[in-house]
C-alpha cells in the first residue's frame, strides 16, 4: 500500500522523491508522509491548538468506549481523546507513520491506542464500531471525500459523535485557486481544500447532521512549514514568488508575511449520525 524509499537511484529526485510513473493518490500519500512521520508527531502546529482543547471537553466524561483516529497523522487526536475513551483506533495510511504513533503512545503510556493501516473510504474494521470518529487535517489528501464521509459514518454507533478538522477555503475563487496552488506546490498528495459550504453538503450526503461549526485562523511559520514535507528548491521558490505576485486581496486575507509566514482559515465541525 505504501512505497519503500531506498537512497536515491534514477527515477528520484535530488531530495528523494519516487518519480516513477503509475502511483495512485493512495501510495503518493504513504510516500510523502512517511519518511516524515517523526516531523509530525513532534510538529507543534500538529500537537497542539484550540480544535484539541474543543475535542478534548467534547469527549470528557461522555464515556465513549471505542473510538476512531481517521487519517490519524502523527496521532495528536488520538492522543487527546485516549484518556477518556476506552480505545483509539488510530488509521493512517503510512506504516512509517503509524510506528512513530505507536511508539510515542508508549511514551506517553497510552496503552488504549491501537494502530491500523487503512485508507479514509476502507477503513479496516466492522459496521457500526465507534462511538466517536475523529478526523484532523486529513480529509484534504482523499481521493474522494464523500466517500470517506460515508466510510466514517458506516463505521458509527447510534448516538455517537463525529468530528472533522481541517483547513478551508474562503470560498472566494482568487482566494481558492491561490490556496489550492500553493498546498500542491508544497505537497504533490494534496487533493483540495474544501469552503465550509461544501463541507456541509458533503457531510449531509453521508447522513450526518451537523451541529456547531467553529472556525479558527491558523498562523504557519513559513520555514517549518516548508521542512515538514521538504519539497524541491524550484516548489518553495514557486510558492514564494506566488506570495509576492499576488493580488492585495490575497496579501491581506492570508496575511502573508515577509518571510513568507501567512495565515490559513480552519474549521471544525461538530455531527451526529442520522
Amino acid at each position: 500500500m505504501t512505497t519503500q524509499h531506498a537512497p536515491q537511484t534514477l527515477g528520484q529526485t535530488s531530495v528523494g522523491r519516487d518519480t516513477s510513473v503509475g502511483r495512485d493518490q493512495e501510495s503518493l500519500v504513504a510516500g510523502q508522509f512517511g519518511p516524515q512521520a517523526a516531523a509530525y508527531v513532534a510538529s507543534a502546529v500538529h500537537a497542539q491548538g484550540e480544535d484539541l482543547r474543543q475535542l478534548a471537553d467534547l469527549v470528557a466524561g461522555k464515556g465513549y468506549k471505542t473510538a476512531l483516529d481517521l487519517g490519524c497523522g502523527g496521532g495528536h487526536v488520538a492522543f487527546t481523546v485516549a484518556p477518556y475513551v476506552g480505545q483509539v483506533v488510530a488509521c493512517d495510511l503510512s506504516p512509517d507513520m503509524l510506528a512513530a504513533v505507536a511508539a510515542e503512545a508508549g511514551r506517553r503510556g497510552l496503552t488504549n491506542v491501537e494502530t491500523r493501516v487503512g485508507r479514509a473510504d476502507a477503513v479496516p474494521a466492522g459496521d457500526a464500531q465507534f462511538c466517536a470518529v475523529f478526523s484532523r487535517y486529513s480529509a484534504h489528501h482523499w481521493p474522494d471525500l464523500a466517500a470517506g464521509l460515508r466510510e466514517a459514518r458506516r463505521g458509527m454507533k447510534p448516538g455517537g459523535i463525529a468530528v472533522f478538522m481541517d483547513v478551508v477555503t474562503p470560498g472566494h475563487p482568487l482566494l481558492d485557486t491561490f490556496l489550492q496552488s500553493t498546498e500542491l506546490l508544497r505537497d504533490p498528495s494534496h487533493v483540495r481544500n474544501y469552503s465550509v459550504a461544501e463541507w456541509r453538503a458533503a457531510l449531509a450526503g453521508a447522513r450526518f447532521e451537523v451541529g456547531r461549526v467553529t472556525q479558527r485562523r491558523l498562523r504557519l511559520e513559513f520555514t517549518s512549514w516548508i521542512a515538514r514535507m521538504d519539497p524541491p528548491d524550484s516548489h518553495v521558490a514557486a510558492i514564494r514568488s506566488l506570495q509576492g505576485r499576488m493580488a492585495d486581496t490575497v496579501t491581506r486575507h492570508f496575511a502573508i508575511e515577509a518571510d513568507g509566514t501567512f495565515t490559513l482559515d480552519t474549521a471544525t465541525f461538530e455531527a451526529v449520525p442520522v
